[in-house]
Parts: structure tokens; C-alpha cells; sequence
């Protein structure tokens, strides 16, 4: 398994207009879509996906403010390499469209996603 980068970045917000706003104007990191995220592309291989979600969001735990995304180059090889640490899935893997995804936990008990994108489908925006 090789990590390529981070996959995402992901917070919580109370107030994620004014959140896109002060990025945007103070960054320059617009994030002006029903997302609310950007793509940044720090190299050919890695894109990362800078999003924010709602306080009450369920997509990982409400008491974790942010959760750290992985963008990781084989699936299964970071499966069996997973199983070999002993560190186990949170959840059954997903797959769509923009890939597949598993959940572990830190030591401390925060979600890391992990993300294997597609290589046969064009790239989503």
C-alpha cells in the first residue's frame, strides 16, 4: 500500500457561508458549488477535496470535527495490509462512481477515510 496524498479534508461548520467566504476571499479558495468544496490539485496523481459539512452531518461521527481523507493507490493491498495490523473496518467498504471507500479509526477513535479513486471513469467536479 502507498498513500499518494490526502484524498480530503473534511470539517464541521456552524456557519459554512461565512466559512466559504473568508477562505475564498482570504485563501483564494473558492468553493462555490453544492458541495461546498474545492478541488485542489497539488500534483497529476492526487487531487484533494477541501469540503465542509453541517454540525448535525452524519457522513462520520458529530462529536469529530474534522476527519482526514487518504487517497491511497490499491484497495486491496491496503486491505490486506490493514488486516495484517489488526485494524479494523468501521464500516463495509462503499463503492461508486467517484470510487471506493473504507473507514478506520485512529488510536484516539477519529474516522480516516480511505479512498481509492476510479481509474476508468473521467473525473468529477
Amino acid at each position: 500500500m502507498k498513500v499518494l496524498g490526502f484524498g480530503g479534508i473534511f470539517w464541521r461548520s456552524k456557519n459554512i457561508e461565512t466559512l466559504k467566504k473568508w477562505y475564498n476571499d482570504v485563501l483564494g479558495i473558492p468553493m462555490d458549488n453544492d458541495w461546498n468544496m474545492t478541488i485542489i490539485t497539488p500534483g497529476a496523481e492526487n487531487k484533494t477535496a477541501f469540503s465542509f459539512f453541517t454540525e448535525d452531518n452524519e457522513y462520520f461521527p458529530p462529536e469529530q470535527s474534522v476527519m482526514l481523507n487518504f487517497q491511497i493507490d490499491n484497495m486491496a493491498e491496503c486491505l490486506e495490509h490493514l488486516n495484517q495490523c489488526g485494524v479494523p473496518l468501521l464500516k463495509e467498504p462503499e463503492q461508486s462512481e467517484f470510487g471506493t471507500f473504507i473507514w478506520i479509526s485512529d488510536p484516539e477513535g477519529r474516522w480516516i477515510e480511505l479512498w481509492e479513486k476510479p481509474t476508468d471513469v473521467q473525473e468529477k467536479s
